[in-house]
């Protein structure tokens, strides 16, 4: 069996982060999304993948490299364009050939992995397997309709009116058949070759569609609320450790991961935190919630519920928090203006002005 990680697309709802960096690298507690993605693959057993890549594909390159810290071996297949998910099944064809697969997106979050998933495929081999789970928001997702058996009818992608609550996870799984159908199915409006038209082709040609409904934690990563979401729900598994420095002055609270060259001093951090190496924290607090990169620099400031990327700085801010922040970024208060009256006063006027 092999695996399909997609990694190309845009990132247009994490702009301007995205602006100058994949969305699949962007990091939750520390870590790319993308490499949670490689080691829930690693971990069922699975190591030939085909990553389809875009514009962002040397970075994913650089990141990713041979895939062998992830025990896997990796194989670049660029797609020209985000033309749609069944578009890369398509181009991935000669990579594939007849074996069956796991399709997984990049940008995509799931707890505990896809093991059990994956296995039951290879009991059973359905021509397609896919994950669903209710969401608040289907009309931002493709939908699935079951019938009173629980059996998938009908897919939509991104209905006006869904029929149901059930969005389909990110997470499919096939067999050759959907080759087949990838290669009978029209663009849809948006120009695209939608996975959920191709799962419908095998749907209507009488073929073994099954689903899952998951209750576990699921998320797509493709904003920054789910973003931060996400990392509040990593940082709530972390383990205590302090391999950086702190000072006697310094009060370290609950969940707090300290990486090695990192220096606390004068500051308060309560967990679930992490500190990535060489950064420094200086008469600062730091509150539950937040991953601050590798050298990074926080100054007499407050940040919680936050991400930070590397190499960047917050110095002098009373409060930031909610808040995703780039690369090489500074983050300063603004220059206070001298307080001052103006005024174009006609002749015998009266101001009372208070001091």
């Amino acid at each position: 069996m092999k695996a399909l990680l997609l990694s190309g697309g845009s990132g247009t709802r994490l702009r301007p982060i995205t602006h100058t960096s994949a969305k699949q690298l962007v990091p939750v507690a520390n870590k790319p999304v993308l490499f949670y993605g490689l080691e829930a693959i690693a971990g069922a057993g699975i190591t030939q993948v085909g990553i389809i890549v875009g514009d962002t594909a040397e970075e994913i390159r650089e990141a990713v490299g041979d895939g062998s810290a992830f025990g896997l071996d990796v194989t670049y297949i660029p797609q020209a364009a985000p033309l749609g998910l069944a578009h890369a099944v398509l181009i991935a064809r000669e990579f594939l050939g007849d074996d069956d697969f796991v399709m997984y997106l990049g940008d995509n979050f799931i707890v505990g992995g896809i093991t059990d998933l994956v296995d039951a495929f290879r009991a059973e081999r359905p021509q397609a397997q896919i994950l669903l789970t209710k969401v608040p928001n289907p009309t931002a997702f493709g939908v699935a309709e079951l019938d009173a058996a629980g059996q998938v009818i009908g897919l939509e992608e991104k209905p006006s009116h869904p029929k149901s609550e059930l969005a389909l996870v990110g997470v499919y799984l096939f067999t050759p058949a959907i080759h087949e159908a990838v290669r009978s199915i029209e663009p849809s409006w948006r120009g695209e070759l939608e996975i959920t038209h191709a799962i419908q082709w095998l749907i209507d040609a009488g073929r073994d569609v099954r689903s899952t409904t998951i209750s576990g934690y699921w998320k797509d990563t493709g904003n920054v609320t789910d973003m931060l979401e996400v990392n509040r729900s990593v940082l709530e598994t972390l383990e205590r450790r302090i391999d950086g420095t702190v000072d006697d002055d310094s009060e370290i609270i609950g969940r707090v991961r300290i990486e090695p060259g990192a220096k606390v001093t004068g500051s308060r951090i309560v967990g679930p935190v992490v500190v990535g190496a060489n950064t420094v924290i200086t008469d600062s607090y730091v509150g539950p919630f937040t991953s601050i990169s590798g050298d990074c620099r926080i100054e007499d400031s407050e940040i919680e519920y936050s991400i930070v990327l590397r190499d960047s700085s917050v110095s002098g801010v009373r409060r930031v928090e909610a808040s995703l922040i780039g690369r090489n970024v500074e983050v300063t208060p603004a220059p206070r203006k001298p307080a001052a009256h103006r005024f174009v006063l006609g002749d015998h006027s009266k101001v009372q002005i208070s001091s």
